[in-house]
């Protein structure tokens, strides 16, 4: 299995990073997306993922200057679906050092990029509404409790 990050420590990093703006552009990679959602969840008291994420990403894609737009930056329904994963993994393994669940999670179907085309089919996804909005899976509903 892959080692994406070392150890928690590492994640927190990357947690902190997204919301200082100082994590390097090239860093904001599939997995440390993941990676920040997991420490996120289980670290910051208070946090909503649905309410808080949205702004945390796009004030980091504009700190990058990455552009938040119908085309590009944040995606909503890329979000709440991968926040969606993230939660049924925590629950699955609740007490797992995180580094350790990210790479288990990135060793199956959520660490391919294209995961979510399983449940969307792909002018859906990549949508405007989508981008903007939450919108339903269209091919398979996302799991709702852990495997």
């Amino acid at each position: 299995m892959t080692l994406h990050y070392p150890d928690d420590a590492a994640l927190a990093r990357i947690a902190a990073g997204i919301r200082d703006h100082s994590l390097p552009k090239l860093e904001w990679t599939h997995a440390a997306h993941f990676g920040a959602a997991l420490w996120l969840l289980r670290h910051q008291p208070g946090f909503d993922g649905e309410r808080d994420m949205p702004g945390i990403i796009r004030a980091y894609n504009r700190a990058c200057g990455t552009e938040n737009t119908d085309s590009s930056g944040y995606h909503e329904t890329i979000t709440r679906a991968s926040l969606q994963a993230a939660r049924l993994a925590l629950a699955a393994a609740p007490e797992a050092p995180l580094h350790a669940l990210l790479d288990e999670l990135m060793a199956g179907p959520h660490g391919r990029s294209d995961w979510l085309l399983r449940h969307w089919r792909r002018e859906t996804l990549f949508s405007v509404a989508a981008r903007r909005d939450w919108v339903p899976p269209d091919l398979e509903p996302l799991p709702d409790r852990p495997r």
